[in-house]
């Protein structure tokens, strides 16, 4: 007992010593190791930030997606329902149309090696070689495309449906007496060139991004691209027929249903969050999280106030307090902020938002008084309220004033002149316009054989005071 006792003496006087020896040992393994362990938890963060930031392009890009539903119910819902056929025909055309041009060339033109006016003429665009590796199973692959900061598809998706965007201001404006083919074949060439080359000296980084020109969502590159294609469609092809009277009066062609183009609306508000907030391009910090959110409520600021301001100025400038200006005055509110949701000072989104509902009643005014027949109120909501907001940012964003109104001004050149030409090479190639029996009749059984509303007696419209 007294050799056991001995032992346990001894082992309790070592037991300090023993405890210090690997304490030591470790702190020595824990110095050895820390650059791994630190690496390590660096990747860890890297891949968390890869996987929000691609998460947030996939996830706001099918909220802009959703778009062409809303373009869809609001132009089918605002022309007669004789055309409201052709109209959802026109809108997955143009979605389809938009998504294999972009692919197939027109973000070459827009992103890869780009000059100071047009990027790549490479055909097809696809993943890169790193993450291609990953999926063929390569593991040390993961740092390079994690470093990237976004899977590379990501970022073609949610830029390509902002392209289908354009595409639907031009299909609404010239509803109604537009041959189809004729019109996708227009769609081909603004969302394989014409978009792709405007986007290139801006987002591309090309010579207005070099001068400092700031559009944040699209204002001027998106809306005012559409808008100004379709500005020189609607005048090349001409009003619908039985518009505009001999004695110089508007006749009134109300939307044939209603609750579509308001349910069209409450869509495209819906996906504008989309439209916006994802243009933060990055969810992968807690700056981007705040800036995201600023964006998102400035967004829904300034379509309500385009709304509240349409609704008040209708009475005095159409005489009557009316639905559709309400309707276009969200539209123009959305698009007016556009340029500039990062704003910081909440109170500037209403009023941006305000102007652009004021700006989209007048100007609706504006065109049928000079008998412009856009038919669902487009070049006003998207052109002029996108000028707007392109110009505020000069105000209220620290953008140079100068260089904004510059960027407008050349993007209006430019795609207007291009747009006139090829209308016009259209219309002697393929011809532009239905036959008047078909406009009289309606495109939905003139040109496809199908009707909207079977279940009415179709009735043709009387034309005897046309211009």
């Amino acid at each position: 007992m007294d050799l056991v006792h001995s032992k346990s003496l001894r082992l309790e006087r070592r037991r300090p010593y023993l405890i210090a020896g690997v304490i030591a040992l470790l702190v020595f393994g824990f110095i050895l190791l820390r650059p791994g362990l630190v690496k390590a938890q660096e990747m860890v963060s890297g891949e968390s930030q890869f996987v929000f930031n691609t998460f947030a392009f996939l996830i706001w890009g099918g909220l802009v997606m959703w778009m062409a539903a809303g373009f869809t119910m609001l132009e089918a819902g605002a022309v007669r329902s004789k055309n409201s056929s052709m109209i959802c025909l026109k809108n997955i055309g143009i979605y389809s149309i938009a998504g294999l041009a972009y692919y197939v060339i027109g973000y070459n033109l827009m992103y890869v090696d780009v000059g100071s006016v047009i990027g790549s003429f490479q055909l097809f665009y696809s993943s890169s070689a790193a993450e291609i590796a990953l999926l063929d199973g390569a593991a040390d692959a993961v740092a390079e495309v994690v470093g990237n900061g976004y899977a590379v598809m990501s970022d073609w998706f949610f830029q390509m449906v902002f392209v289908a965007t354009a595409a639907s201001i031009v299909s609404g404006a010239i509803a109604e007496r537009i041959k189809m083919f004729t019109f996708f074949v227009f769609v081909l060439i603004l969302t394989a060139v014409i978009y792709p080359i405007v986007g290139a000296w801006t987002w591309g980084g090309g010579w207005l991004s070099d001068m400092g020109f700031s559009d944040f969502a699209g204002s001027t590159i998106v809306h005012g691209t559409g808008g100004w294609a379709a500005l020189a469609g609607v005048l090349v092809i001409g009003p619908r027929l039985g518009k505009f009277r001999k004695d110089g009066s508007v006749k009134p062609t109300p939307p044939s249903n209603v609750l579509m183009v308001t349910l069209g609306v409450f869509i495209l508000w819906l996906g504008w969050f989309g439209f916006n907030g994802g243009s933060q391009l990055a969810l992968g910090s807690a700056l981007d999280a705040v800036a995201m959110s600023n964006v998102l409520v400035n967004t829904n600021l300034a379509a309500a106030g385009g709304v509240v301001m349409a609704l008040l100025v209708s009475r005095p400038l159409l005489g009557r307090i009316d639905l559709f200006a309400g309707l276009n005055g969200a539209i123009a509110g959305l698009v007016a902020i556009t340029a500039g949701p990062d704003l910081v000072d909440h109170y500037w989104s209403i009023l941006i938002g305000a102007v652009g509902g004021l700006i989209v009643v007048a100007g609706i005014k504006f065109l049928e008084d000079r008998k412009v027949d856009d038919v669902v109120g487009a070049i006003p909501a998207h052109l002029m309220s996108g000028a707007w907001g392109t110009l505020v940012v000069g105000i209220t964003g620290g953008a140079p004033f100068g260089v904004q109104l510059l960027g407008i001004l050349a993007v209006g050149a430019f795609v207007f002149v291009v747009s006139w030409v090829v209308w016009q090479l259209l219309d002697r190639w393929m011809g532009l316009r239905v036959e008047p029996d078909i406009e009289r009749l309606g495109q939905d059984a003139g040109e496809l054989g199908i009707e909207s509303y079977p279940e009415f007696l179709l009735v043709p419209e009387e034309f005897g005071d046309e211009d």
